[in-house]
């Protein structure tokens, strides 16, 4: 073989291999956008409802999930003790879960509402 025929074997492999890369591209372009537009931001907001559960404490008032608007009368390891009306001089209580809780409101948002 002569060496011309050599240079146009490897130039046809190199056309190749750069071919297919830029075949690759469009996909690991979306993975990245994907990252950067769902994964990432999700990520974020966990961290801060884990922080948000963290720094609880009595006399705190919140969102639940379910829509439940209370006040914070206990606090335990993985459970909440929201105070969500008071009958006569008894206060009603409900016991749920730290991750029920969606936000915590400024102080004297219920006794605006």
């Amino acid at each position: 073989m002569s060496a011309q025929a050599i240079s146009s074997i490897v130039l046809a492999q190199a056309t190749d291999t750069v071919s297919s890369l830029m075949g690759m591209a469009p996909i690991a372009l979306m993975f990245v956008v994907l990252y950067f537009l769902m994964i990432r931001p999700q990520m974020k907001r966990q961290k801060e409802h884990k922080a948000l559960l963290a720094a609880l404490t009595k006399g705190d008032e919140v969102i639940c999930a379910g829509g439940l608007l209370g006040k914070v009368s206990k606090v335990s390891d993985s459970y909440v003790t929201v105070e969500i009306s008071e009958h006569g001089n008894t206060a009603v209580e409900v016991i749920m879960q730290k991750s029920a809780v969606a936000t915590v409101l400024p102080k004297g948002t219920i006794k605006a509402l």
